[in-house]
């Protein structure tokens, strides 16, 4: 799957353009949850993925997708559009 894919299945699931707060406080708490996850270093076992970094980073990236959803940004787009500006600012040797 990739980005403009997911960003449709979460769009199809959960799109609501009046709750950009929900969606920010959510990414935020989710944010929360990725810190402590990093902070314990806690690795997934087996398919228990429960409060794992691994976990957490997919609940970052999914509100993530919401808020682009709700403002009509495609990712994939605004991913190469920033990686040709980093190129000019952060040339490779």
């Amino acid at each position: 799957m990739n980005l403009a894919e997911l960003q449709m299945l979460i769009k199809s699931k959960d799109h609501d353009p009046d709750n950009i707060q929900g969606y920010f406080l959510k990414l935020i708490e989710e944010v929360g949850e990725l810190a402590e996850a990093i902070r314990t270093d806690k690795p997934p076992i087996d398919s228990n993925i429960k409060n794992t970094i691994s976990e957490e980073l997919y609940d970052v990236m999914y509100y993530v997708c919401c808020l682009a959803n709700v403002y009509d940004i495609d990712l994939e787009k605004v991913h190469k559009l920033k990686s040709q500006l980093n190129a000019k600012k952060y040339p490779s040797p």
